[in-house]
């Protein structure tokens, strides 16, 4: 945050998948913009803790469960309005990979869950929050995507079918949901988080200097530009799927 800036104060944010990583580093510029959050993931006690980090209850509350249950949805939509008043604001960050290798060889049992969280699981999130809130009031949306969703990424390949098909939602839902509703995507490459680990881990140099940038991205990097495609600064933005990747795409990496 720059400027003691208060994009989001009165505001309030649903952010999924956010007890570590990115999502937990939207959360906190969420919050350090004067705005409050509810954030989700599968383990209740890093959610408390990461509630803690972000301020306590007065600016953050966490509910657990698993990002495709609809039942969990629901309870974190319902427990976000109780507390905070509003759903002005999802951050659909949950994804999952949970192979490595050819897709030819992908075992199809996880490519269904692939698309379940990393597709469907967004758009129910994003439809809940439409009817419930958004519909009367407006709002925005981003999406988590992935510079392996806009070319070939070998050895994830399926992750990367996914996140393409995340990308053409948010550009239809774009369409959809304007003027209350704007909907845009971020497609960060390699960012230092657990998630990402199996990527860098133990040659972190060798994978930062195919970057332009020379190093890897952080959360903050991904935190700064969502606060930005969430805030009214991006007021006439919709639609777009912003690369945040160190200019990595422009060597042709992925």
């Amino acid at each position: 945050m720059t400027g003691g800036a208060k994009r989001f104060e009165g505001r309030s944010a649903i952010i999924t998948g956010a007890s570590r990583g990115i999502g937990l580093g939207i959360a906190q510029r969420i919050v350090d913009e004067g705005g409050r959050v509810c954030i989700t993931a599968r383990n209740d006690e890093a959610l408390q803790e990461a509630v803690v980090h972000l301020g306590g209850p007065e600016v953050a509350i966490g509910v657990a469960g698993k990002g495709d249950d609809p039942e969990h949805q629901d309870e974190a939509i319902a427990k976000t309005i109780e507390a905070f008043g509003s759903v002005d604001h999802l951050v659909n960050n949950t994804g999952i990979n949970p192979v490595y290798g050819r897709m030819i060889d992908i075992d199809l049992a996880a490519a269904h869950k692939i698309f379940a969280v990393n597709v469907l699981s967004a758009l129910a999130w994003t439809q809940k929050v439409f009817h419930t809130w958004m519909d009367a009031h407006g709002g925005t949306v981003v999406n988590l995507a992935s510079v392996a969703g806009i070319k070939p990424a070998p050895g994830i390949g399926f992750y990367g079918a996914s996140k393409a098909m995340l990308i053409h939602v948010t550009e239809e839902l774009a369409v959809e949901l304007g003027p209350k509703v704007r909907v845009n995507a971020v497609a960060p490459a390699v960012v230092k988080t657990k998630f990402a680990t199996a990527l860098y881990e133990g040659r972190e140099d060798e994978v930062s200097s195919a970057y332009p940038m020379k190093r890897l991205g952080v959360p903050e990097d991904i935190a700064s530009v969502v606060a930005f495609l969430l805030s009214d600064e991006s007021g006439w933005l919709t639609g777009q799927n912003i690369v945040v990747d160190g200019g990595l795409t422009l060597t042709g990496g992925v």
